[in-house]
Formats: structure tokens, sequence, C-alpha cells
């Protein structure tokens, strides 16, 4: 029998910042090279709101190759009907608008984390989708490492036995050099951007204790956790600058989730994963340490209590031929091959619940964002 084609997704990107050109590159690596032979990317368009030049500019310097179509607006690239799927890589005060926009016209779309500014956006976006009949996915593509898939999967099967704490932090460690990279205009603390530390930074954070603390319970059990946190806020814009949570979930017995986030302190100080593992996944048999920033992991440790019979192992994960964000372009490709509407990794419900989750947080901290971009009305002048 003649081996089938790998299905090849055909992508728009709307916008052309950084995190859009990590993904671009990203999806032009050979997927065999990390073993993926099922699915293939290519780049058919990209758009700039500001310029056509932009746009034929990002395209050249991600080494697009020829016969992508730049766009001056992103009207015009949600309206190409070469494009199978859009990737949204605007900063998260846009991602409501420029998402619907999308659905609207009949696009599927891969939209960056966090999701939405709040839950309210998020819930009507799936809406959109589901109505539509599009597939949607939010892009928290640390879920899709294949480390991340690994561990979920050891802790299904009992590895380290009941879970009952985990920890997780990302800080970047600005320090004392905070108001040098932190002008109030960069998107890091601009309110008018949704800036700030938890939105951007607390996501990963949050992600890897809902993975296991929340998705791997049954759907039908799943219910949201208690929420108490403490929110620091960044003197020259308001925006959190540092930002602890605690969850408790109601299992039985209840789990805690901890997660931490800041620009001042650093999660490892110097650089060298001397600080130890970013992360904690403890159970009542042991627990599992990872390291490297939340968002980006390339090693655990599993460790056990006396008596367990086993010593310490560690597990190195090295991501091939790219940045690691084209695992979650991969996980898109076969929901769209095999006609799902939503990523079994982290699906339409479970990224309401974090939005809802990070509302609580925001509320508790007194953290409010201009009502524009807190806005649920669809169109809005200006996006």
């Amino acid at each position: 029998m003649a081996e089938s084609k790998p299905y090849t997704v055909r992508w728009g990107i709307l916008a052309t910042g950084g995190i859009a050109k990590t993904f671009t590159k990203d999806l032009l690596v050979d997927p065999s090279t990390r073993d993926v032979l099922d699915v293939r990317h290519t780049v058919v368009a990209a758009a700039s709101s500001t310029s056509k030049d932009r746009a034929e500019a990002f395209l050249k310097e991600c080494n697009v190759p020829s016969g992508a179509t730049a766009y001056g607006s992103y009207a015009e690239l949600v309206a190409d009907p070469s494009v199978d799927i859009i990737y949204v890589a605007t900063p998260h005060s846009h991602h409501y608008q420029n998402t619907m926009l999308c659905l609207k016209a009949g696009k599927n779309v891969l939209c960056e984390k966090a999701f939405t500014v709040n839950a309210a956006q998020a819930k009507l976006l799936v809406e959109e989708a589901k109505k539509r009949r599009l597939f949607l996915m939010e892009a928290v593509w640390t879920r899709y490492f294949p480390i991340s898939v690994e561990l979920r999967e050891m802790v299904k099967q009992g590895k380290i036995g009941t879970l009952q704490r985990v920890f997780a932090d990302l800080s970047i460690g600005e320090g004392e050099k905070i108001a040098e990279s932190f002008k109030p205009e960069n998107r890091m603390v601009n309110l008018d951007l949704a800036g700030g530390a938890l939105l951007d930074l607390g996501i990963y954070s949050i992600t890897w204790v809902f993975q296991f603390l929340y998705h791997l319970q049954p759907a039908g059990s799943r219910r949201l956790p208690s929420v108490a946190s403490s929110i620091t806020k960044y003197p020259v814009t308001g925006a959190d600058e540092m930002t602890s949570m605690i969850f408790t979930f109601p299992s039985d017995p209840p789990t805690h989730g901890i997660a931490t986030t800041a620009l001042r302190p650093a999660h490892d100080p110097d650089k060298r994963g001397t600080a130890g593992p970013a992360i904690r996944i403890q159970g009542t048999r042991g627990e599992i340490q990872v390291f490297g920033p939340a968002y980006r992991p390339t090693k655990y440790r599993l460790v056990f209590f006396p008596g367990h019979g086993e010593s310490p192992v560690d597990v190195e994960k090295p991501i091939p031929g790219g940045h690691g964000m084209m695992w979650e372009a991969d996980e898109c490709a076969r929901c769209l091959r095999d006609g799902k509407l939503e990523s079994e990794g982290l699906g339409w419900e479970e990224s309401v619940v974090i939005m809802e989750v990070m509302d609580e947080v925001r509320r508790q901290g007194g953290l409010v964002y201009p009502e524009r971009i807190e806005s649920t009305e669809y169109p809005l002048e200006g996006f």
C-alpha cells in the first residue's frame, strides 16, 4: 500500500512582531526533524496593520518561500481564500477583536496566549467558533511539548502516586534594571496593551498547575479552584509586576497549586540552572522536577521518597530544529485534518476557566485594564 501524503496546512500570519517571527520560522522547519511525518505546514500570507511593505519585510526575514502574499491590513488577510488557519500574534489587548475578525470571516484560528483580556471575551470567541463550526485554540505552546505530554501521561499512570501539590514559577529577573528595561509604553507594562506579569508570564505558571490538577481530572468532574492571590504593581504604570497565586482544587483530597510570576525576581538568576527546578509536581510517592523556563522546559528529574526503591532519574528533552512552537502547529494541523473544532490538549472550556481564574486574581489585586480593551463590543475602531 502506498504511503499517504502528509496533511498540509496553509497558514496566514496576523501581525509581524517578534512572536510572529519565531512561530513562522518554526512552521518552516522540516517536520521530519522532530519525527513528524503525518502533517506539514506552509505559510501562504502575512499581514501587518500598518503597511504591505512591513509584511513583505517580515516574510523575507522569516525566509518564507516566494509566492506568499503580503497584506497591509488584517481585513485583506482574513479574506484570502488560500488561508486555512490564521495565527493571531497581536498583544493580549487585541486578541478578542482580531480573533473575532478571523472567525466572522470563516477562518480557523490559533490565538496567542493569554487567550483574551477577560473571560467574557473568551466565552464570546468560543460561541462564535462553535456557531460557525470553526477550529479555535489558545496558543499555550508549552502544553504540546513532548516533555509536557510525557509528564501528563506519567502522572496519569500514578508514577508519583496521588497528586498533592504543584509549584510553578516564571519570573524574568529584571531586578534593578526594570525601569530601564520597561518604559511606560513597553507592552510588558502598558495597561493599554493589557501589560503586566500575569497575562504574559503568569499564564505559563498557571498552565503547569492546571495541566495536572485540573486537566487530568475527568471532564465531568472538573471544578474551579478557590483562589487566594497577591499583586504588587509596577509604580510607573500600575500593571502587575509581581503576582502570587494559591489555588485550592476541590478534589478528594483537595490539592494545592502555587503559581508565581514577576518582573524583578528571577526563577533562574544566573541563567545557568543553578536555582533548581522552576516546576515541582508532587505526589504521595515522590515528585517530578522540571527545569528550564516554564514556557520552554528541556529537562525533568524524578525524585522518590525513601523506600520506593528507585534512585533519582534525570531525563533530557532537547528541542530539535526550532524554538518549540512547531508542536502546537502540528496539533492544529491534526485537529483540522480530523475535523476537530478544539484541541484535547487545551480545550475551550479550560481556556475559559483559566481566564475566569485570572479575572479573579485581577479582582483581588485591583488590577483593571482600560474599558476599551475589556469591552466585548465588536467591532471597535482602532483594532
